[in-house]
């Protein structure tokens, strides 16, 4: 039977058992991050020092795995601990307030509770002559692609994409970004509480929070969990990228508008559409029960219930289930690569392939155009993606225009990283001309 990895509950093995579990699983680092912590009683500080070590080692992954290397030669080492080897060498290269004999001991701790004397020396012989000896300079790499690659952890095939499609001195403006912390940012239900209002109830209750630049219904935490305060229990704000919160504002929604949420899960643009609505609804489609579930107990929290109608059902197959011209806007958020969310998912880049981002533009056709005879006429049809690649955005839409006369771009936005400290995200709103 297979041992069970063993934390000790101290923020490195509970680094270790996520950042194992994400390479092992294909599990995402936020969502384990999140279990994480409301199940352990971490202290604030304990908690910000655990989010830097998971998130810290997937972002500069190649580049640790650079600097181990030459460390462990071509010795084969169980999964968890070459993730222990990674988190520590993340620590003592990124972390300047943490001492190296805090990192070594309690890293050897873990490598002691989980396996026999022979790692744990192992573990131990390896950390001190990382202490003792030079790291390899990926400076030095003579390729150009290949040092970039290293330097900012991105696979060389995203980094040519990229390049090609930005341009060298934009692209390296994006890499600048792609590894640093994400914001930690929330939406205000605007019918309850202004955005004023409700930065200064949370900075009245200890919270730090920022205006945000991009979104004037969007809050930034710099302090303080926002999922433990009282506003979030009673449903007042939501966790939400400030650049994703820009789709749904785009989509200027009416207080009787009949919406469809083609791919709704987890379901904050569903929120931000009720939040909107009056004597409107929006229903909200996702493929999986589970996730309808999710959305219910959202709106639910939301007190938005009576304006969400949450249905498990293939965007695909909504043609059969509602009578034509149904809609007055329609959201398609399509599956895509998710390369705009590389600083909340910096697991995603590694998993993603060329091949795989070209087979999604396919179906993100196939969402499109089988919602448009949903669509009223002179009703909006809305695209939106979490990725900053044209293959899935602007190409996308350039495809379904020459397919579908009948329906016009009346603006489209491509938020970069770079540009706001943001998720990136893409989103364009195509206007329905005639039946």
């Amino acid at each position: 039977m297979k041992r069970k990895f063993d934390s000790g509950h101290s923020v490195r093995g509970l680094a270790v058992g996520i950042l194992t579990r994400v390479q092992q699983e294909n599990a995402y680092s936020n969502l384990l991050l999140n279990q994480v912590l409301q199940t352990e009683h971490l202290t604030a500080r304990d908690q910000a020092l655990l989010t830097q070590i998971v998130y810290g080692s997937l972002q500069h992954r190649l580049t640790l795995e650079y600097w181990l290397t030459p460390f462990i030669k071509n010795k084969k080492v169980l999964p968890w601990v070459y993730e222990l080897l990674l988190a520590a060498l993340f620590q003592l290269q990124y972390l300047d307030r943490v001492p190296a004999r805090a990192i070594l001991d309690e890293s050897i701790k873990v490598a002691k509770i989980n396996g026999h004397d022979g790692i744990r020396k192992f573990v131990t012989g390896v950390l001190h002559a990382i202490l003792r000896q030079k790291l390899p300079n990926p400076q030095e790499i003579k390729d150009p692609l290949q040092k970039m690659s290293i330097c900012y952890s991105l696979p060389i095939w995203l980094l040519k994409q990229l390049v090609k499609e930005n341009g060298k001195a934009k692209t390296a403006a994006i890499l600048k970004t792609i590894n640093q912390p994400p914001h930690q940012v929330v939406r205000i239900n605007q019918s309850y509480l202004s955005t004023a209002a409700a930065k200064q109830q949370l900075e009245a209750a200890g919270f730090m929070c920022e205006f945000s630049r991009l979104s004037p219904t969007s809050l930034i935490i710099k302090h303080g969990v926002a999922s433990q305060s009282k506003l979030f229990s009673a449903g007042k704000l939501v966790f939400q990228d400030e650049s994703a919160a820009q789709v749904v504002a785009g989509m200027q929604i009416q207080p009787a508008d009949q919406v469809l949420d083609a791919c709704a899960a987890p379901g904050g643009k569903t929120l931000q559409i009720a939040d909107a609505l009056t004597s409107g609804s929006v229903t909200a489609l996702d493929i999986h029960p589970h996730k309808i579930k999710l959305i219910e107990k959202n709106a639910q929290r939301c007190g938005f219930s009576p304006q969400v109608k949450a249905k498990c059902l293939d965007a695909r197959q909504a043609i059969m289930e509602f009578k034509p011209a149904t809609f007055d806007k329609i959201l398609v958020d399509a599956p895509c690569s998710g390369i705009g969310l590389l600083r909340r998912k910096p697991e995603i880049r590694y998993r993603k392939t060329a091949a795989g981002v070209a087979r999604l533009q396919q179906l993100q056709l196939e969402l499109l155009a089988s919602l448009t005879g949903l669509v009223k006429n002179n009703g909006i049809l809305t695209y939106s993606t979490c990725t900053i690649l044209k293959s899935e955005n602007d190409q996308v839409i350039t495809k379904f225009l020459n397919q579908h006369p009948d329906f016009k771009l009346l603006r489209k936005r491509t938020i970069l990283p770079d540009e706001f400290d943001s998720d990136g995200f893409f989103m364009a709103f195509l206007e329905k001309t005639q039946d």
